[in-house]
């Protein structure tokens, strides 16, 4: 499911705590799998294994490894652009949002990094 802001993330989110950090049991539901297949898609995770509890787990960790990650990077990296807009320094602003699509995989981030840098595109 995906939100006009973008995809939902809260259901995988709230799945990696209860597997991930609180130790309870993946279950492989159609739910679940679907879950994670949906996911797997959304940040940019190709051949994605959820048929089995080894590849349904790896998923899991991997997916909110992404969303987690990509999260805080781009955050950062906004923080730090906003920084530099506020100094009139764009060049830096700019290369912030290079440096992210430089490296980010989630397609959602990297849609915001590129807003971003166009965004500044009229700017000194």
């Amino acid at each position: 499911m995906t939100t006009n802001d973008g995809p939902d993330w809260d259901p995988i989110r709230a799945l990696a705590r209860q597997v991930l950090r609180d130790g309870a049991p993946l279950e492989l539901t159609d739910d679940v799998r679907d879950l994670l297949r949906r996911t797997a898609h959304e940040v940019a995770l190709g051949g994605a294994d959820v048929n089995t509890q080894a590849g349904a787990l790896a998923t899991l960790r991997e997916c909110s490894r992404r969303i987690t990650e990509g999260s805080n990077r781009l955050g950062d990296a906004l923080h730090r652009m906003y920084d530099h807009r506020r100094k009139g320094d764009y060049d830096s602003a700019r290369q912030e949002m290079r440096d992210v699509l430089a490296v980010e995989v989630v397609p959602l981030y990297l849609d915001i990094a590129q807003g971003q840098l166009e965004a500044m595109a009229d700017e000194p």
